[in-house]
This record gives C-alpha cells, sequence and structure tokens, in this order.
C-alpha cells in the first residue's frame, strides 16, 4: 500500500501500554508533525499518566497469561473488562489536560505470545494475542483507534516483538555516539543503534526476564509486589553457580531476533528458579539478589555477545527505562558489568523521557505510522521479511 503523504499539521494522539508486568496502563498524549523526510518527525510529549488496575482486574490478567486451563468466557469478560479499563483511563486523562484527540494507538494487554513457528493441530505457525475491546474507546474518546499491532509483523515472518525500535530510531539515532535502548519492563529489550546508522541497520530483541522473575521471587518469599530501589537484593548474596547454570539456557545463547514472555519467565520459571536457590541457600534475600542479577548478566552476556563489535565506536550509552530503572540495586550490577565495556548507564528521563512513558509514547507513534499507511515493524529487529503496515482502525 503506497504511503499517503502526512498533513504538515500536527495530530494529538494517545498511545496506551499495559505490559507484561500487569500493573497497570500507561497514557501518553503525544503531538505529532511532519517535518521533512520520512521519519523525521517532530514528536512532543504533552502529558502523561499511569493508572494502576484493580486488586481483582490484575488478578484476572495474570490468571489468563499463558493459563492452561480458563473458561472463554473468562476471557471474553477480561476482554471487555480491559476495554473498559483503557476507556477511563483516557477520559481521566484528557479531563486532566483538556486536549482533544485525533487518534488512539492502544497495544493491549498480552496475554500469550509465541514468536517462534511451533505446530497446533497439524500446521506450523507463531502466533499472539493482545486483548482489550477497543470499540468502546473509540466511542468514548470520540477518536479512532488502532490497535492490535503485532500479527502484521508476523504475517510476514517477524515475531511481532520488539516493536519499539522505531520510536528509538527516530528520538535518539546520533551521529558520532552509540545508543542501547535497554527497557527493564516484565522483559528487557534492547535497541541497539550504532553511530549514524539507518533503519535496516537497527538491532533489537529481547534479552530476557527484567523484573518478571524479581517481581515473582518478591511476591512469594516477601509477599510485596516488588523489592523498591532493589532493597531486599542489597541484603542478599547472589548464588553463583545456580546463575551460571541459568544463563547457559538456550535463550541467552541464541542470536537475535528473539522475543520472550511470561511463556518463558512466567510462574512456572519463577517456581523453578526459586526452588534451584534454595537448594543452594536459606536465605531469601539471596533469591531476590540472584534474580536481579540474573536481570543485570543476561543483559551484559547480550551486550557482549551482540553488541559491542557492531557498535564502531569506545564509548556507548545504555539508556534504561521501565520500572527496573528505578531498582538501584539493578543498576548498579550493571554499571560493573558494563563499565569495562566503556558503555555508560543513563536513565531515559535525563533525555526529557518520562521512564514509565516511552513504551506508551511509541505505540503512538505506531498508531501516527499507520494512519498514514506508513510501515511499522523495524524487519532488521523482528526478523520479518518486509515492512508491514501495522495494527487495525476502529472508527468513531
Amino acid at each position: 500500500m503506497k504511503a499517503a503523504t502526512p498533513s504538515t499539521k500536527p495530530m494529538i494522539v494517545a498511545g496506551l501500554m499495559s505490559g507484561t508486568s500487569a500493573d497497570g496502563v500507561d497514557v501518553a498524549l503525544v503531538r505529532i508533525r511532519q517535518r521533512s523526510e520520512e521519519l523525521n518527525l517532530d514528536l512532543k510529549l504533552l502529558a502523561h499518566s499511569s493508572f494502576p488496575f484493580s486488586v481483582s482486574l490484575r488478578r484476572a490478567v495474570l490468571a489468563s497469561m499463558n493459563a492452561k486451563d480458563i473458561s472463554t468466557a473468562a476471557l471474553a469478560r477480561l476482554n471487555w473488562r480491559l476495554g473498559i479499563a483503557y476507556a477511563e483511563a483516557v477520559r481521566a486523562t484528557l479531563a486532566e489536560h483538556g486536549v482533544k484527540l485525533d487518534l488512539i494507538g492502544c497495544h493491549g494487554q498480552t496475554i500469550y505470545h509465541q514468536g517462534k513457528v511451533s505446530r497446533y493441530a497439524g500446521r506450523d505457525f507463531a502466533c499472539t494475542w493482545q486483548i482489550g475491546e477497543v470499540a468502546m474507546l473509540a466511542r468514548d474518546a470520540g477518536a479512532p483507534v488502532v490497535s492490535n499491532f503485532r500479527p502484521a509483523d508476523m504475517a510476514v515472518g517477524g515475531q511481532g516483538a520488539p516493536l519499539v525500535p522505531l520510536l528509538d530510531y527516530v528520538l535518539f539515532r546520533d551521529e558520532k555516539r552509540g545508543r542501547v535502548l535497554q527497557n527493564l519492563g516484565g522483559i528487557g529489550n534492547m535497541t541497539v543503534l550504532a553511530p549514524g546508522c539507518d533503519l535496516s541497520a537497527i538491532l533489537a530483541f529481547d534479552t530476557g526476564p527484567a523484573n518478571m522473575v524479581i517481581d515473582g521471587a518478591t511476591q512469594v518469599l516477601f509477599g510485596k509486589q516488588f523489592d523498591r530501589g532493589g532493597r531486599i537484593a542489597e541484603r542478599g548474596r547472589v548464588l553463583e553457580p545456580v546463575l551460571a547454570s541459568l544463563l547457559r539456557d538456550s535463550f541467552f545463547v541464541a542470536a537475535p531476533p528473539k522475543s520472550a514472555g511470561r511463556e518463558q519467565f512466567g510462574a512456572e520459571y519463577v517456581k523453578k528458579f526459586i526452588a534451584r536457590c534454595e537448594r543452594a541457600s536459606g536465605r531469601p534475600e539471596d533469591v531476590v539478589a540472584t534474580a536481579t542479577a540474573l536481570t543485570a548478566r543476561s543483559i551484559g552476556l547480550a551486550y557482549e555477545k551482540f553488541v559491542k563489535l557492531r557498535m564502531g565506536v569506545a564509548n556507548v550509552d545504555m539508556i534504561v527505562s521501565g520500572g527496573g530503572s528505578q531498582n538501584a540495586k539493578l543498576l548498579s550490577m550493571l554499571r560493573e558489568i558494563l563499565g569495562p565495556h566503556k558503555c555508560r548507564i543513563a536513565s531515559i528521563d535525563d533525555f526529557g523521557m518520562p521512564s514509565q512513558a516511552k513504551e506508551a509514547v511509541a505505540f503512538a507513534l505506531l498508531a501516527w505510522q499507520t494512519w498514514h499507511h506508513r510501515a511499522g515493524n523495524v524487519p532488521a529487529a523482528t526478523g520479518a521479511g518486509k515492512p508491514a503496515l501495522l495494527g487495525q482502525i476502529s472508527y468513531v
């Protein structure tokens, strides 16, 4: 499909994101305007709000992820309940900031993601599923909604993830400095931008668990939702033999493109992880410390194996975002691991982007791309055979 020529008139786009941590929805209001050539865009974050899920909704979301036994009625109800949550979040954001929307991009809630081809019912295919009924969101906000972004990439051979690299390229590419954008959400993902690279030279992939195993262990062993600031890990000792064994997992050594989710690192993984740690130590703090080290070392391993040589420069910025960017112990571990590689750890907040807003901003951009008949995936990142126009549009 031929790309439409965007007007120079700016559009106000809301981006919505609820991630694998299933803790709530982020809404970003973004003004997007075409400057000159394609992808030379003026993006301005106008506002960002976060809305935590209620206890009952979060419980329902977590129960649906990679579930072995759940009714179709429960999934249907959850799909519509999430749609209500998205509509309420946008309504509250608009009421507070008083803007009129032109468009909405809603990622939806991933409940299953299988990026690699596998056999089912006699056929081999990859698949993904993001839920959250957006018809009521379009009606409530009075603006069209682009949703269901990932399948179009998978239909042309991609893994449907990661999709944030387009935003990373637009905002953070630098002619002289190497940049690594490291998201620390439930799953960690990395976008690699060598100095002056073009879109075809981007490397992006999931590095493994970021907060997912840390949070899981903290919830089981301490009854807390997450390890605030890394204080529990700070009191613990990393169980090196356990960690070394875990890092030999095929996911960590596999070359990109690759993607992950709760299917690999969710509740079942956490249960086995805790059992292995407890056989080596009786201290629960050691389990959380080892989970934190798993995140840091897997990122360090990815940098050393897949990133360092392709950068071509000595000094690189690793710009971290997501909830894990608030974990002081995790950042300390990353600095210790990546410091010898001349890789400086910085917060995305230092670049004018609130850490929790980034992925919501990304889906505002992807919605804008779709609205103008422009591809939103980066084949070099997802493994797709060609660029793809992402998503489906629900009109008012």
